[in-house]
């Protein structure tokens, strides 16, 4: 399984973004997708997730109303479209998989992780 994260840059307080997780290497119909983020000296930390199957979506408390994750099933594509963006959300951005049904919000439940995209939010 290989993902590529896209999408990040700098943007002011406010402002938008969308990241973008293009999957491959691999039949997408099962599993869920994850947005994590870490920012320097921080744990890394969930931001939101999806399966693929249905599309239920859980987000973390601190962006939700701000952040909406969605997917393409058809591209293999995982979205992550943030607005009302604060300096707080500066981090790097990872997209990962888990091969399992539920919405877990802890990294060690996710076996493949992309490289990361870097969203820095100025104020």
């Amino acid at each position: 399984v290989q993902l590529q994260a896209s999408g990040g840059g700098l943007v002011q307080a406010g402002g938008s973004l969308r990241l973008s997780c293009a999957a491959s290497g691999r039949t997408f119909s099962r599993g869920v997708m994850g947005w994590f983020r870490q920012a320097p000296g921080k744990e890394r930390e969930f931001v939101g997730a999806i399966t693929w199957a249905s599309g239920s979506t859980a987000h973390a408390d601190s962006v939700k109303g701000r952040f909406t994750i969605s997917r393409d099933s058809a591209t293999n594509t995982v979205y992550l479209q943030m607005g009302s963006l604060k300096p707080e959300d500066t981090a790097v951005y990872y997209c990962a998989r888990s091969s399992g049904g539920y919405l877990s919000t802890s990294p060690v439940q996710y076996a493949d992780w992309g490289q990361g995209t870097q969203v820095t939010v100025s104020s």
